[in-house]
């Protein structure tokens, strides 16, 4: 099973435990390291997520796979927060991150560069718009490879 199969599967187990709980699934990655296979599941709620929201979740999430069984290879299952830079997925992640300082990578160079850090001004669902130093910067949604908090040092 490939890891996109497995995301589908971990986020319909998840949905309604995830509602009940006032959770957030934020990303699903199964990666192989070395000898090892590693399902991660980043979860977040408002305010924070703790240690116990973790592992509550990780023993619901873990007896629904065994339940089903999907995945045929062993596995190391860690379920935690998606961090200080959290990653911007979805629409509705960087939407919220409006007004928060981001780093924004893109599949090819707008203005001769492939990474912007900086303050994200606006989103409209098409175009982030990236205060860089003391320029704004006009990013296409569709160009951009990846997008993340960043912490201000």
């Amino acid at each position: 099973m490939n890891s996109p199969q497995i995301k589908s599967i971990v986020e319909n187990c998840a949905t309604s435990y995830l509602e009940e709980n006032g959770l957030e699934l934020v990303d699903v990655e199964y990666v192989k390291e070395g000898s090892n296979w590693f399902l991660r599941i980043y979860v977040d709620k408002e305010g924070g997520i703790d240690i116990d929201d973790c592992g509550r979740f990780s023993e619901f999430i873990s007896v629904k796979l065994d339940e089903l069984d999907p995945i045929e290879d062993a596995y190391f299952l860690e379920v935690s927060s998606p961090g200080a830079e959290r990653p911007l997925r979805k629409t509705q992640d960087v939407a919220k991150a409006v007004g928060k300082h981001v780093f924004v990578t893109t599949y090819e160079k707008i203005d001769g560069a492939k990474e912007f850090e900086g303050r994200l001004e606006e989103f409209d669902g098409a175009t982030l718009v990236v205060t860089v130093g003391r320029r704004k910067q006009a990013i296409p949604y569709d160009k951009v490879a990846s997008a993340r908090l960043a912490i201000v040092f």
